[in-house]
């Protein structure tokens, strides 16, 4: 067989060579795919999944990379100093695509984030769900819907965003966030017991992140020179013309953010319904003052 096809490899050669990279190809695809069938019922539930098929695809692009140079270098050789003249341009033509490379090379070993992350990044904030070589994907949030909850829609954000702007990350060594919360109250109400009250619901809401709140932020202190800061609720008292503001500040696990507002809200309406008598909220309202005039003759 192999003396037959001897003399058409030898007269075609790098049409011989293009059919050898195509078997290859087709070799590696099927065998990726076969390899990840039998590996999906172990990793599917896990985050080793993501995992699992990213070192797939790099391993598959590295062999062919290799077969690619093994196969075609002969063929090659003569296009060398066309290629370092071209280079020059190329680079110009393709900046984007290499800072965005970079970018890359940064994000997986610069420590700016990684999949699971909440993040803002170039304008556009959510989950990291995929980090590619040139762009990172994220699934948004914000926008229309309030609460740090998804939009639905996937965007694709170039890796060289992360040298030109700010990356903002949620949750990379401290997983929580400072809350507030306002609530106005009349003048005349118990001033103290609303304290009270307020104090009270935060404990039962969010008394529970306490722990492992101060547990990530001696972590955070040993990595960062970062001074101490208090991690439990307080409530803070001001007041204007119209009313007295109670702010309520808090520690929330950063995904649970919006959740946890509305039970402290909640709380809130039924304890002060409680003591109507002594607590009443405040509202803005309007009084149209209707000036009448006489004509004097």
């Amino acid at each position: 067989m192999r003396e037959w096809l001897n003399p058409y490899i030898e007269a075609y050669p790098l049409i011989a060579s293009i059919v050898v990279f195509a078997i290859i190809i087709l070799v590696l695809l099927m065998t990726r795919k076969l390899v990840l069938n039998r590996l999906y019922k172990q990793f599917n539930e896990s985050e080793n999944w993501y995992v699992t098929r990213k070192v797939a695809k790099w391993i598959t692009n590295a062999i062919l990379a290799i077969a690619f140079i093994y196969i075609f270098g002969n063929d090659l050789s003569g296009f060398t100093t066309a290629i370092g003249l071209a280079g020059a341009g190329v680079t110009y033509a393709l900046r984007e695509v290499i800072v965005s490379f970079a970018g890359w090379f940064a994000i997986m070993f610069g420590d700016f984030f990684k999949t699971g992350d909440r993040v803002l990044l170039g304008g556009s904030k959510g989950d990291v769900v995929d980090i590619g070589l040139l762009r990172t994907t994220l699934m948004e949030m914000g926008e229309w819907v309030e609460g740090d909850q998804y939009t639905g829609r996937i965007v694709r954000v170039a890796n060289s965003y992360i040298f030109t702007s700010p990356v903002y990350n949620y949750t990379a060594d401290f997983k929580f966030l400072w809350d507030e919360i306002h609530i106005p109250i009349r003048f005349k109400s118990d001033i103290a017991l609303a304290r009270e009250l307020v104090m009270e619901i935060a404990e039962e809401e969010v008394g529970t992140y306490n722990a492992k709140a101060e547990e990530d932020w001696d972590n955070m202190k040993r990595r960062y020179r970062i001074e101490n800061a208090s991690l439990k609720s307080q409530v803070f008292i001001s007041f204007d013309d119209n009313w007295i503001t109670l702010s309520l500040r808090y520690i929330v696990d950063t995904r649970e953010r919006r959740a946890v507002r509305d039970r402290i809200f909640m709380s809130i309406l039924e304890r002060f319904n409680e003591h109507d008598d002594s607590i009443e909220l405040a509202s803005e309202t309007f009084e149209i003052v209707h000036e009448e005039t006489s004509e004097k003759s």
